[in-house]
């Protein structure tokens, strides 16, 4: 699995003109499955971006968590995530088809429920304006292939 994690003052996500997501302060992920994903590494990467410590401290240091400043996280699927690039057009082969990005997505989403956490989402497939107001900017990049 891929992810990109932006932290945010908010971010939300609309469909056909209408805000399906929405949320202040926390991570805005997009969240890319690759066809080797398992259940295991939607937890493990559930638990480590909600384990993440990006927010600024009284001394202005990243150092606290997504709990400690009461944050929520809108997810949006993002097969885009493993494009190939080899060529001027891109191509979607790595990643993984919907029958097994769908679930592992909504587990993905299902443990940062289960950590007390606020998640909002998208539509998997979905045309999607997602819009957000960047913090610092601080953007993280996980793939569980590499860590």
């Amino acid at each position: 699995m891929r992810a990109v994690v932006t932290r945010v003052k908010h971010a939300s996500v609309s469909i056909e003109g209408t805000v399906r997501g929405q949320i202040g302060e926390g991570y805005l992920v997009l969240l890319g499955v690759a066809p080797g994903d398992s259940e295991e590494t939607a937890l493990k990467l559930a638990d480590k971006i909600c384990n993440l410590r990006v927010f600024e401290d009284e001394n202005g240091k990243m150092n606290l968590s997504l709990e400690q400043v009461g944050g929520s996280l809108l997810v949006i699927s993002q097969f885009t995530l493993f494009a190939d690039t080899s060529s001027r057009r891109p191509g979607f082969t790595r990643a993984a088809k919907p029958d097994l990005a769908v679930p592992l997505y909504e587990k993905f989403m299902v443990r940062c429920r289960e950590r007390g956490f606020v998640v909002e989402h998208g539509e998997f497939g979905a045309e999607m304006e997602v819009d957000s107001l960047n913090h610092g900017p601080v953007t993280i990049l996980f793939d569980t292939e590499k860590s």
